[in-house]
């Protein structure tokens, strides 16, 4: 039997999470900065990961100060501004890619404001289904964040791991699609354990909030996926997924299939 989720949204992140939940599986949420290795190959790289498994694809407009990202992603982000992306460039290839999963960009505020009044609706032209702000945290710009939740598209919430659970509540309900949690402390990049807090953290951030929660920062094994995934609804693996694509298109694919079958096992 359908979800209530399942039938009164039309989003695709809502849909799809709620067949998640009603299968009994874990989303798998893959990150891509766009234009990197080059245009081309992020083309590669959405549509591989699609057809590995991955539940979202999340695609990072790169920025000149990406102050949450590790060196693996700072790196990525610069290439891909050195070859000419930008957020424009980066709705052209998703819609050029044309998913079928659930997509969000990933993107700071700066690039946002400088695309215009118009930004949300070619974005949900080209594909998207929802957004992720970084550096805009709830209460932040209103102004902002009301034009960013007036829009069919969800808007994904951070939360760190030293929110404090009130904190945590007036995020949620400001939020829509997941939340995103930050595992750690710190920017992003692969690491090979779990944080002998992060337990304690998703039980506060379940008390606060109804919406599927996905963990990222440091998924950086499918071993560790499996881990994290245990806790929440979800893994996003980011630093991970560009380092290998620096590498290899087919290796990072396969990285992503490998991710799929930890949290199907």
């Amino acid at each position: 039997m359908a979800s209530t989720l399942e039938i009164i949204s039309s989003n695709r992140l809502d849909r799809r999470f709620a067949a998640l939940k009603g299968s009994g599986r874990k989303a798998l949420v893959c990150y891509v900065t766009a234009g990197f290795p080059d245009p081309d190959r992020s083309l590669e790289l959405i549509t591989g990961f699609q057809d590995a498994g991955a539940d979202v694809i999340e695609v990072g407009v790169p920025f000149s100060d990406p102050i949450a990202d590790g060196p693996v992603i700072q790196d990525s982000s610069q290439r891909a501004l050195a070859a000419g992306m930008t957020l424009d460039r980066s709705l052209d290839l998703i819609a050029k890619a044309g998913c079928s999963a659930p997509v969000v960009l990933f993107s700071y505020l700066n690039p946002i404001i400088a695309a215009g009044d118009d930004l949300l609706s070619r974005a949900e032209d080209a594909g998207v289904d929802g957004i992720l702000v970084t550096d805009l945290p709830v209460g932040a710009d209103p102004a902002r964040e009301e034009w960013l939740a007036s829009s069919s598209l969800a808007l994904i919430r951070l939360v760190a791991p030293t929110t404090p659970i009130d904190r945590m509540r007036e995020i949620a309900a400001n939020g829509s699609g997941f939340i995103y949690l930050i595992s750690r402390a710190g920017v992003t990049g692969a690491k090979d354990d779990v944080p002998a807090e992060l337990p304690e953290t998703v039980s506060r951030l379940r008390l606060a909030c109804d919406l599927p929660i996905c963990i990222g920062f440091g998924v950086g094994s499918p071993t560790l996926a499996a881990q994290v995934a245990g806790l929440a609804d979800g893994v996003v693996v980011g630093s991970a997924l560009v380092l290998e694509a620096g590498r290899s298109i087919t290796g990072a694919v396969q990285l992503a299939a490998s991710m799929r079958r930890a949290l199907d096992s």
